[in-house]
């Protein structure tokens, strides 16, 4: 089977800013193109890090009383204060930034943004130039793939070719993404591995498995 990569669902149209773009000058680029936050690269397209939203409200965030500074300040406030100094994309960006490669899959694209916590990544080629920009609403998007797309690729990828069983002994049905799996096994092993498979097939959300075996399971 052929898994959705990246670079299938990355969008490769992405307004970036260069080091020295200003505080406004970046705001307005994200307004413009509705999104919250933006590559930061050099001269030759490779990616020095991210300046977002959150970056930015640090300005009004310490705007109110940029003098009140503690005696013990932590690490993390201290950094936040002086990204609120900060009027170019060099003092604004998070660096360097959490990237990914296009040929990654996505489920290590959706894990890799649950353990940073963030909205999306980079997508870079191996000498860390810019390619995309992957989204959360991105790698959901797989969940939009046809039933009748899911359910073939199931019979024929799964049933035949993987697990070498006839494709009519094995009755698949797939509605929103939940696939309803029916048949009889030769051996009980067989039936984990076949529902694992089906599991990794992409847009699935679910599997119902209702299949059955000839010989007991084994221990």
């Amino acid at each position: 089977m052929r898994h959705q990569r990246v670079a299938d669902r990355m969008t490769t149209d992405v307004v970036t800013v260069d080091a020295n773009a200003g505080f406004k000058d970046i705001v307005t680029q994200m307004s413009g193109r509705g999104t919250t936050a933006l590559p930061v690269v050099d001269d030759t397209g490779h990616v020095l890090g991210m300046v977002t939203e959150t970056d930015l409200l640090r300005k009004i965030e310490f705007a109110s009383d940029p003098d009140a500074v503690p005696p013990f300040e932590p690490r993390d406030a201290r950094a936040a204060r002086e990204k609120a100094e900060a009027v170019t994309a060099a003092g604004l960006m998070t660096s360097p930034p959490v990237t990914i490669s296009p040929d990654a899959g996505l489920v290590d694209a959706a894990r890799l943004m649950s353990h940073h916590r963030l909205r999306r990544l980079i997508v870079t080629d191996e000498f860390g130039a810019l390619v995309g920009v992957v989204s959360r609403g991105d790698l959901l998007g797989v969940f939009s793939r046809p039933d009748s797309e899911i359910a073939a690729e199931i019979s024929d990828h799964v049933v035949r070719r993987a697990m070498s069983i006839r494709p009519e002994s094995i009755q698949v049905q797939v509605s929103d993404g939940i696939v309803d799996v029916r048949g009889r096994l030769a051996r009980g092993g067989q039936i984990p591995l076949m529902i694992e498979l089906i599991h990794a097939v992409d847009g699935v959300v679910d599997v119902q498995s209702h299949l059955t075996h000839e010989e007991p399971a084994e221990p």
